[in-house]
């Protein structure tokens, strides 16, 4: 069996209800992260994600 089609079928294997939490969570994850890193209030992390939230035009002041 060639490799691609062992992946493909690895991964149709999954069902929704198994992927699904995994989904929300890291979208949960990602939301947080952005949310600490943009409204941080301590100097480190501010001066560090400073240039990339106005490169993206995250507001931070």
């Amino acid at each position: 069996m060639p490799r691609s089609a062992l992946a493909s079928s690895s991964l149709a294997a999954h069902s929704l209800s198994q992927r699904l939490p995994l989904a929300i969570g890291s979208c949960l994850l990602g939301a947080l992260l952005v949310y600490f890193a943009g409204f941080s209030h301590i100097d480190a992390v501010h001066n560090a994600t400073h240039d990339t939230r106005h490169s993206t035009a995250f507001p931070c002041h």
